[in-house]
C-alpha cells in the first residue's frame, strides 16, 4: 500500500514535457498583460537615453585625453 502511494505521488510531481502551443499561448496571455509606452513617451525615453549615452562618452573621452596629457607631461 505504501509503495502505491509512493507511485501516485511520483507520478503526480513528475515534469511535464515542453509543449509549444501551451508556451505560445502563454506567451500571447503575457503579452497582453503588458502596459505599451504612447508614443510620445517612447521618443521622450529614447531621446532622455541618447542623450545620456553621448554624455557619459564625452565625460569618458574627456578624462582619457586628460589622463593621456598628464601621462605625457609626466613621463
Amino acid at each position: 500500500m505504501a509503495k502505491t502511494k509512493k507511485t501516485v505521488e511520483t507520478e503526480a510531481n513528475k515534469p511535464e514535457g515542453f509543449d509549444v502551443t501551451k508556451y505560445a499561448n502563454e506567451t500571447k496571455e503575457e503579452l497582453a498583460k503588458v502596459v505599451w509606452p504612447s508614443r510620445q513617451q517612447l521618443i521622450s525615453e529614447s531621446a532622455a537615453v541618447i542623450l545620456m549615452v553621448i554624455l557619459v562618452a564625452t565625460v569618458i573621452y574627456v578624462v582619457d585625453n586628460l589622463f593621456i596629457f598628464v601621462s605625457g607631461a609626466v613621463f
